[in-house]
C-alpha cells in the first residue's frame, strides 16, 4: 500500500490525464471532420502536427489527451514529448513508454517501459513505395504499410531509424539504422545495425 502522499500524487496525475482529455476534445472532433474529407490516416496525422507543437508539461498531457481519443491507448504513465509526429493511427504504445522530442512514429507497437529517445524515427517497414517500374513514377507504384513491434523494456538512442522489429530488453546505438530483427536482449548498434553482445548473462 503506497504513502499518502503518493497515493495523492497519483489522484492528482488522474485528474489532470481526463482534464487534458476533456481540453483535447475539439482536436478529436476536428479529426472526425476531416475523416470522411481526406482519409482516416491523413486526418490522424494532420491533428498530430497540431498537437506537436505544444510546449512544455501541458503539451505533453495534451497529446496523451488527443492520441487517446484517436487510438484508444490508455497511455498509463507515458511522456510524448514536444515536435512528436504520428503517421498512422494504427497505433499501440504501452504502460510507461517515453518518447523524445522530435520523433516521427508510423505503424508501430511500442510495448511497455521502452526509452525512445529524440529524433528517432519508427518507419511503417521497409515496403512503403515499391519501385519495380523504371517507366512509372514511385509515387504511383503504390506499397504497404507493415507494423514494427518494439519489444518491453527496451532502449532506442537518439537519431535511430527502425524499420524492422526489436525484442524486448534490447538496447539500440545512438543513429543506428534497423532493416532486419533484433533479437532480446541484444545491443545493436550502427548503419546497418548489428548485434555487438548480449545483455542476458549466461549462467
Amino acid at each position: 500500500m503506497g504513502s499518502p502522499g503518493g497515493q495523492m500524487k497519483k489522484q492528482i496525475k488522474r485528474v489532470v490525464d481526463i482534464f487534458m482529455k476533456f481540453m483535447s476534445f475539439p482536436l478529436y472532433m476536428s479529426f472526425i471532420c476531416l475523416k470522411p474529407i481526406v482519409g482516416k490516416r491523413k486526418a490522424f496525422s494532420s491533428v498530430m502536427q497540431a498537437a506537436a507543437i505544444l510546449p512544455g508539461t501541458s503539451g505533453e498531457w495534451y497529446r496523451r489527451g488527443i492520441l487517446q481519443w484517436t487510438t484508444q491507448n490508455r497511455l498509463t504513465d507515458c511522456c510524448i514529448s514536444f515536435g512528436c509526429l504520428f503517421s498512422d493511427p494504427d497505433l499501440k504504445i504501452s504502460r510507461g513508454v517515453y518518447l523524445g522530442t522530435a520523433c516521427n512514429i508510423g505503424k508501430t507497437d511500442i510495448n511497455e517501459n521502452c526509452i525512445i529517445g529524440s529524433n528517432v524515427h519508427i518507419t511503417s517497414g521497409l515496403r512503403q513505395h515499391r519501385f519495380d517500374s523504371i517507366d512509372s513514377a514511385i509515387r504511383d507504384q503504390g506499397g504497404r504499410f507493415d507494423r514494427v513491434v518494439i519489444g518491453k523494456n527496451s532502449w532506442i538512442g537518439n537519431g535511430a531509424i527502425i524499420s524492422a522489429d526489436i525484442g524486448s530488453n534490447c538496447v539500440i546505438g545512438v543513429g543506428s539504422v534497423v532493416v532486419k530483427p533484433i533479437p532480446d536482449y541484444a545491443v545493436a548498434v550502427g548503419n546497418p545495425a548489428k548485434v555487438i553482445q548480449s545483455r542476458k548473462k549466461d549462467t
